[in-house]
């Protein structure tokens, strides 16, 4: 099992000090050495996959940015490196918690009662069209945080900058998680109009 073995430190630091020369091929192989280790542990703070894959790019793109700064009589490569994943990891969790989702759960479960209520009326049951219900289930598919980004920008008619700012998440998280969450809605729609 190559990701649970540890790179030699001593390589480690001479990637790390390519990476700081801004040499592309040390910072790979920085990367492909490191990066199973450093999600696994992402993964276990965050326990969500698309979280630890978010983590771990902001991670790698400090690390390129700070490679210059790390200090080798402080700590190995690898303490400095999971010190940045980890303290990633836990600013996510400290913007998620507190911030109150729009078009949250609360959504999607009054969504869902109201598809999956056999006593509605005719009149309630018309209250959602056919494209609105589609978009409905499928919107309630997607996980919470990437549902509330798409509701800020397409709902709320919110720039990407201004949700990024709104829920103080990086703006190419942002953009990542609106281009996957399209992709995901695309997706579910069309299989709707297929059934």
């Amino acid at each position: 099992m190559p990701d649970t073995i540890t790179p030699d430190p001593q390589q480690l630091r001479l990637w790390l000090e390519g990476a700081a020369r801004r040499d592309a091929a040390a910072f790979r192989a920085l990367y492909d050495a490191t990066s199973p280790k450093l999600f696994g542990f992402a993964l276990r703070i965050l326990n969500k996959r698309e979280l630890a894959e978010d983590v771990l790019q902001e991670s790698f793109v400090a690390i390129w940015n700070n490679a210059g700064n790390y200090q080798s009589h402080l700590a190995a490569p690898m303490t400095w490196m999971t010190t940045i994943v980890r303290n990633k990891a836990f600013d996510l969790l400290r913007r998620t918690d507190h911030d109150t989702e729009i078009d949250g759960d609360p959504f999607a479960a009054e969504v869902m009662a109201a598809l999956h209520d056999p006593g509605a009326t005719p009149i309630e049951a018309l209250q959602l069209s056919r494209d609105a219900k589609a978009l409905a289930y499928c919107m309630s598919a997607l996980e919470g945080l990437h549902r509330q980004v798409v509701g800020l920008a397409f709902f709320h008619d919110l720039s990407h900058s201004e949700v990024a700012a709104q829920m103080a998440l990086p703006i190419g998280t942002v953009k990542t998680w609106i281009r996957r969450s399209l992709e995901k809605l695309k997706a579910c729609l069309a299989k709707g109009e297929r059934a």
